[in-house]
């Protein structure tokens, strides 16, 4: 077995559809396996998804039991030589997972691998490259210094923005929503520390590859991480937890530093989790409606074949997506440009909503990335599953 894909599951089922079938375009005809682990859904993830995906292995958990350890039952059964850790809300394009896999075959050493993500906007996500959060980078961030200055070697090294993001490099952090890992790394270093509920495991994981003597490499290889679905970040929970596993790392792998200099950095930890958790109080007491909040004020350009016309046109009256919409019979022999052509005569869309079936994945990853806007955002629709996912909402 060549490759063990596991994706852990929590209550985003329509995202995770769409993951699934970008996924099995890129797998193609490579000897694979793919896990999926629930960690007890209530939004029917399994009863919707298991007659649709008889290939995939699902493990149904009957409580949450968190992100490490949701991955590591399924790693415990994979019997690939490489295992890749994917996100549920995120889209591969046809030849990412190729791609990786050569350079992983050509590249011994490297334990793991990560890839250029980006979000449904085509903005890039700093996070796909990242340095260990040594307490000099970690205060370098909660005081803004790296923020001040991305691109220093020495105060920008949290997110390594002075490396080209379009160029490959050696990292020291591999992300969790796209992880390929070579399983004899991970024979020699252990499975993902159950000790983090969730965040920090990717962190935790990529310090101990390096430490088992393999090296963590970066790939500009895109694909799409509609980042926020698989985890609803405007939640007390999400802020307590995020810099709880913070913590976590700090204690397990930084406790030789000074008591003093270690109580620095803790107090900067629970300042920035103080201040995010303040920050988020107005929205919770006065949500704010904003323009892609509202359905009314949504506007499409559709693009695909004339039976995706028809069905996209149907399910926008049936949710109240009144428009104004744009249609568009393409395809990418008839338009390979996308959307591209159509925003230079009138930019007055919010969302492109591409046929997956009329354009590859790799294509409409290519074509998103290529032109980042924000306030233009990728969503997708097939008439094999008859749902149209944005970055915001899923529709049937």
């Amino acid at each position: 077995m060549k490759l063990s894909v596991v994706i852990v599951n929590y209550n985003v089922k329509h995202f995770l559809e769409l993951c699934l079938c970008s996924l099995f375009r890129a797998i193609g005809q490579l000897p694979a396996e793919v896990f999926v682990v629930d960690n007890a859904s209530t939004d029917g993830s399994l009863e919707y998804l298991i007659p649709r995906f008889p290939e995939v292995r699902f493990i149904a958990n009957k409580e949450n039991v968190g992100f490490a350890r949701a991955n590591n039952q399924a790693i415990a059964l994979s019997l690939g030589e490489y295992v890749l850790l994917l996100n549920p809300d995120t889209v591969v394009g046809e030849n990412v997972i190729t791609d990786c896999l050569h350079f992983m075959d050509a590249h011994p050493t490297v334990g793991g691998a990560g890839v250029k993500m980006i979000t449904g906007d085509g903005t890039f996500l700093p996070e796909s490259k990242r340095g260990f959060p040594a307490p000099m980078t970690s205060l370098y961030k909660f005081t803004g210094l790296s923020k001040l200055f991305p691109h220093s070697r020495c105060l920008g090294k949290y997110h390594l923005r002075y490396l080209n993001e379009n160029e490959s490099h050696s990292i020291d952090v591999l992300a969790g929503a796209f992880m390929l890992l070579r399983k004899k790394s991970l024979d020699k270093c252990g499975l993902l520390d159950e000790d983090f509920f969730m965040y920090g495991e990717d962190i935790d994981l990529s310090y101990r590859i390096t430490e088992a003597g393999y090296e963590n490499h970066y790939l500009p290889f895109p694909i799409i991480h509609y980042k926020g679905e698989s985890t609803k970040k405007n939640s007390f929970k999400y802020v307590c937890v995020f810099y709880e596993a913070m913590i976590i790392f700090f204690r397990k792998h930084y406790p030789h530093y000074s008591t003093f200099f270690s109580c620095i950095v803790k107090a900067g930890i629970y300042l920035r989790a103080l201040v995010a958790i303040l920050n988020r109080v107005p929205k919770q007491l006065f949500p704010v409606t904003g323009k892609r909040d509202s359905a009314s004020e949504l506007s499409f350009l559709v693009m695909g074949s004339k039976s995706m016309i028809h069905e996209v046109r149907a399910l926008c009256n049936k949710n109240g997506l009144k428009g104004p919409h744009r249609y568009f019979v393409a395809d990418e022999h008839l338009q390979p440009k996308g959307h591209l052509e159509i925003k230079h005569l009138e930019n007055k869309f919010t969302h492109v909503i591409y046929d997956s079936d009329s354009y590859s994945y790799e294509n409409i990853i290519r074509l998103i990335s290529s032109s980042p806007e924000k306030g233009v955002e990728l969503g997708l629709y097939s008439v094999h599953t008859g749902i149209l996912v944005t970055p915001q909402n899923s529709y049937q």
